[in-house]
């Protein structure tokens, strides 16, 4: 393949489709996955991977009262991820972020079929996951290795396909933040430079852990409004913190709408809002200025979370959400600039 220069990218946003002009992305979903694994690989090499899923089990799979159902974590279907996108398409939504990176065994090949299908915009992330699910061959690389490999993901292709990334990330983090980590977000920052792209970031889950990575961006000269951390409605829980991570200048994400249970079986301690609370977060965002620096998303990596097996599937927002925002009094205005406009400045490569 042709290698793309940064002046090829600058002004445009990369899919899965090749280079389009921003003005097409349309209302977009800054955080799914279409096609993953996230099972560590103890629970891959399980022999035993739980009941199928089915309406009379997926409540109880999605509360934990089951134990861990590892197929759960994993979907390679290519027939039914590409219905759950068309049901988003229906709902009106035109563009998903897919952030399946090293570790979670991405299928570029997969998403490009989905994409011509159902006619939607796909936009790939490029980089690894956390620690443990990275390839034990990383422990010896450099962080200009990393960068190297994220800059000749945007520029040439992606995991032995022919498709580019159209953004950097989500780069797994964890608390305590590991070398390894450290190292693959340094890489990050350095391929950032040079290409243009927005960064997303899967912090920790301590509530200290997203300032630490936004702290860790700004003293390396990273572009902070480009900077996307992921997952703050399960890590951050206070004004305090989460106007103090505002204030850095990063793009706040909220990205698990459509989870409405308290129970989250990745932290015990904490008690996850449903989207009436995460719109109230929202709204104080507003309010205090950061309207520009909020994105949303379903982060979808369970099974039990799509309308094949009984959940809400990728056109909740869409169907449910933006509805929810209108009757509480959220402008047309507002709404536009969080599933359209921020969107599109993010995923234009400048």
């Amino acid at each position: 393949m042709t290698r793309l220069t940064r002046s090829d990218l600058t002004g445009k946003a990369q899919t899965f489709l090749g280079l389009i002009d921003p003005e097409d992305l349309g209302p977009t979903l800054m955080h799914e996955h279409l096609l993953w694994d996230i099972r560590t690989p103890k629970m891959q090499a399980d022999p035993d991977q739980g009941p199928e899923i089915n309406l009379c089990n997926y409540w109880h799979i999605n509360y934990g009262s089951r134990g861990k159902v590892p197929r759960n974590l994993v979907l390679f279907d290519r027939k039914i991820a590409t219905q759950e996108v068309a049901e988003m398409r229906q709902a009106g939504g035109k563009t998903i972020v897919e952030l399946t990176v090293g570790g979670l065994k991405p299928d570029p090949e997969g998403l490009i079929g989905i994409s011509k299908a159902t006619d939607t915009h796909i936009v790939m992330g490029c980089g690894h996951y956390v620690d443990k699910y990275q390839d034990p061959a990383n422990r010896e690389r450099s962080v200009d290795d990393f960068a190297t490999e994220m800059v000749g993901q945007i520029y040439e292709a992606a995991w032995g396909s022919d498709a580019r990334a159209g953004l950097i990330g989500e780069i797994g983090c964890q608390s305590p933040w590991t070398d390894l980590e450290k190292r693959v977000m340094e890489g990050a920052l350095i391929a950032q430079k040079e290409t243009g792209a927005a960064l997303n970031v899967h912090p920790g889950r301590d509530p200290d852990q997203p300032q630490e990575v936004a702290d860790f961006v700004a003293a390396r000269g990273g572009a902070m409004s480009r900077l996307i951390i992921s997952h703050i409605d399960r890590t951050v829980f206070d004004d305090e913190r989460l106007f103090r991570l505002a204030d850095t200048g990063c793009v706040i994400e909220l990205d698990l709408f459509g989870q409405e249970q308290s129970f989250y079986a990745l932290n015990f301690k904490v008690d996850l809002p449903n989207d009436a609370d995460r719109l109230r977060w929202i709204r104080r965002l507003i309010d205090r200025g950061h309207l520009d620096q909020i994105a949303i998303s379903h982060d979808i990596c369970y099974k039990t979370r799509l309308s094949t097996f009984g959940g809400h599937g990728y056109g909740h927002i869409f169907e449910n959400v933006i509805p929810l925002m209108r009757r509480r009094g959220f402008s047309e205005a507002e709404i536009d600039r969080i599933m359209v406009e921020t969107p599109r400045r993010l995923l234009t490569f400048v």
